[in-house]
């Protein structure tokens, strides 16, 4: 009827569409594969590169059904952030012996620190949802 109104009501919607908000949805699109990256740490190499590979895929994925779902303004950056951060990822993985478990963490920390900046930032200048 009013504007307001109507916002408000495409807010609660697109809320109740957020994967981020739901418990089990927010597990399986992103913490899983997030564990699944710290696991990979223990593991050889060429283990490691496709179970983050994978995470990364996933979670780029979900970002973007989820953006294209609700609308979550975030996702609309995260998603292909993950997707292009496969790419060191798979560097990092053929450099083979040469690179040691101190560059992995450091990606590691770059890939999660940059997720989270990117978060913060769009939601802050676009709001949650657009």
């Amino acid at each position: 009827m009013f504007g307001g109104t109507d916002a408000l009501t495409d807010g609660t919607a697109q809320a109740s569409r957020d994967w981020v908000a739901s418990t089990r949805a927010n597990l399986l699109a992103w913490w899983l594969p997030q564990a699944g990256i710290v696991a990979g740490l223990f593991m050889s190499v060429g283990a490691r590169t496709t179970i983050w590979s994978v995470a990364l895929g996933w979670m780029g994925v979900a970002c973007l059904l989820n953006a294209r779902r609700c609308g979550r303004t975030h996702c609309r950056y995260t998603g292909p952030y993950y997707l292009a951060m496969i790419l060191p990822v798979l560097a990092l993985g053929t450099a083979g012996a040469s690179s040691g478990l101190l560059e992995w963490i450091a990606l590691g920390i770059l890939i999660l620190a940059g997720d989270k900046l990117l978060w913060w930032a769009t939601e802050r200048a676009w709001g949650k949802f657009r």
